[in-house]
């Protein structure tokens, strides 16, 4: 090292952002030092002051650090920390950040009236930030933010909200391409409008019944858990879709056309039979399909799937690459009726991966016959994978069906496997 020109040892330091590496390294030498002005980020671990018996409070150490960087663009603090203390941090490295990561989750509700400004407030001195990253919210009142223009990505973990206060923060956020809320309490009707939207994950914590619009024509990748009622009519570019509900049931669905959509995920205990036939006739053209939900049914009564045709249904999703069945999809594709109509020339063209979970030895005949009919079928089949979970019969049915399974993997053994 003490060869190099300054430039190379600039660099090499430039590399760090732990401050506890940082801190020791400034100790080395007055050259390490210097250099250690370069830096790009810094990061303060959780427990970053747990031993800390120094006479400085924590915030000013981050401040000091902070203040001696010449141009710091990523800052990410995990260590607790005051509203006066990131005020002022901000205020020192605000202009140059690009990258901001918070861990906020010693934010009391009694705090709220007591700090001013408060933590949200303090972070709109950050006006070039492209990327905001925030952890255990409280934001039952609206933030006072102005336009974060540059901002792209934001992502909110751990969160207690109210309705006006989430959206008039995604208000300040309008040139968002990436917006991700997980694990957030207290949403109950929300409506996001962001033109340039492409990458949404939504997570709404509590009793599953969030009603939610979305207005993002340019969105290419959704996740939603714990709606009820989901609108999204711009959807040209929607290539993946994640709907899940583990919490209440998923009533309305409202979609454009999906002609773009290649992956479909729907999952949750009870689904109305209405929104999974909508889903299904919008995803025609998907390649990858996950379904894994247990019920139908309008209200509190929990009902099977109502008998699906597999010829029809193979028929109207011809592109259909990998196809993930649980519980009772594969019930309902297993019932009696289900394989009367196959003509002459039926095939499944692109099918090449299957995986089956059974659950219950129940219509075993029907369903060793459509997992027959998968492999006959299915002239690009490349992998059945067959799961058996939880099947509660201590009737002989179960080992009955368990050995025909087993006959079924032996005699197909380059492609059928059981798990």
């Amino acid at each position: 090292m003490e060869s190099l020109p300054d430039a190379v040892v600039q660099y090499i330091l430039s590399h760090m952002n732990n401050a506890k590496d940082v801190a020791v390294c400034s100790c080395v030498s007055k050259r390490w030092k210097d250099s250690l002005l370069y830096l790009k980020s810094l990061y303060f671990p959780r427990n970053s002051f747990d031993n800390h018996t120094g006479i400085d409070h924590p915030d000013s150490i981050v401040r000091k650090m902070i203040s001696s960087i010449v141009q710091l663009e990523m800052l990410v603090v995990y260590s607790p920390f005051t509203s006066t203390g990131l005020a002022s941090w901000l205020l020192l490295a605000g202009s140059s950040l690009r990258h901001l990561e918070l861990r906020m989750d010693n934010l009391a509700e009694c705090q709220t009236c007591i700090e001013s400004p408060s933590k949200l407030e303090c972070i709109n001195v950050a006006k070039n930030l492209e990327t905001l990253k925030l952890w255990g919210v409280l934001m039952v009142n609206s933030p006072k933010w102005d336009a974060f223009l540059k901002l792209q990505s934001l992502e909110i973990v751990g969160a207690r909200l109210e309705d006006p206060a989430l959206l008039a923060a995604l208000g300040a956020c309008v040139n968002l391409k990436n917006l991700l809320l997980l694990g957030c309490e207290g949403v109950r009707s929300i409506s996001i409008e962001l033109p340039y939207l492409e990458q949404c994950r939504l997570d709404f914590y509590g009793v599953g019944n969030c009603s939610l619009t979305l207005t993002c024509p340019k969105l290419q990748c959704l996740e939603v858990q714990g709606c009820s009622w989901i609108r999204v009519r711009e959807t040209n570019y929607l290539t993946k879709l994640t709907i899940s509900n583990n919490a209440g049931r998923v009533y309305m669905v409202d979609f454009g056309k999906l002609a773009a959509l290649e992956v479909l995920s729907v999952r949750g205990v009870q689904w109305c039979w209405d929104a999974i036939s909508k889903m299904l006739q919008l995803a025609s053209e998907v390649k990858q399909l996950y379904m894994k939900v247990e019920f139908t049914g309008d209200f509190d009564a929990l009902q099977p799937f109502p008998e699906i045709d597999l010829v029809e249904f193979f028929n109207s999703h011809p592109k259909l690459q990998k196809f993930d069945i649980h519980g009772a999809m594969f019930a309902a594709l297993c019932q009696k009726n289900s394989l009367k109509n196959v003509e002459s020339g039926f095939v499944i063209p692109c099918l090449e991966e299957v995986v089956v979970t059974v659950r219950s030895p129940l219509n075993a005949e029907q369903k060793m016959s459509t997992l027959e009919s998968l492999l006959k079928y299915g002239k690009s089949m490349k992998s059945m994978i067959i799961r058996i979970l939880q099947m509660k019969s201590s009737h002989s049915s179960s080992d009955d069906f368990f050995d025909e399974i087993c006959r079924f993997q032996r005699m197909n053994r380059k492609i059928v496997r059981i798990e």
